[in-house]
């Protein structure tokens, strides 16, 4: 199986991130405008956290919170979830699975070098079994 850094190497390492003194209503803006569903929250080059739309929902909305006086720190997920480059997809499929997580940031050396999403990890997944059935069938048929 291959490795979250072909992943990379397939669809770019773009990293769309907002420091934690923004306020949510700016960050919500930014994954609208960038289509994304979650945010690095970076101190400089470092990782500090993470927010996702579900982060809105369930932190900010249910919460009965303004999303224009709430800054991303007081929301952020500060326990994030990470793998290095050369972890398989199915390792970090099942590490996502188990803990519940949708986005893995890609660290090498302690900095971010690209971000997964489960569905990054899916298609990875699907392309890799068309090919098998693909050597199957020419096998068979050879």
């Amino acid at each position: 199986m291959g490795t979250v850094n072909e992943i990379l190497n397939r669809k770019g390492r773009d990293v769309w991130s907002v420091p934690p003194d923004w306020m949510f209503f700016d960050a919500l803006r930014f994954m609208a405008e960038k289509n994304v569903g979650a945010l690095l929250v970076m101190n400089g080059a470092k990782l500090v956290g993470i927010v996702t739309e579900r982060d809105y929902a369930r932190k900010i909305v249910l919460a009965g919170k303004s999303s224009r006086d709430t800054p991303v720190r007081d929301v952020m997920t500060t326990r994030v979830l990470c793998a290095r480059p050369e972890q398989t997809v199915e390792e970090c499929m099942a590490l996502m699975t188990d803990k519940r997580a949708r986005h893995l940031p890609i660290l090498e050396h302690k900095q971010v070098i690209g971000l997964v999403s489960i569905g990054d990890l899916v298609k990875a997944t699907i392309r890799e079994q068309k090919f098998v059935i693909e050597q199957l069938q020419q096998y068979i048929s050879g």
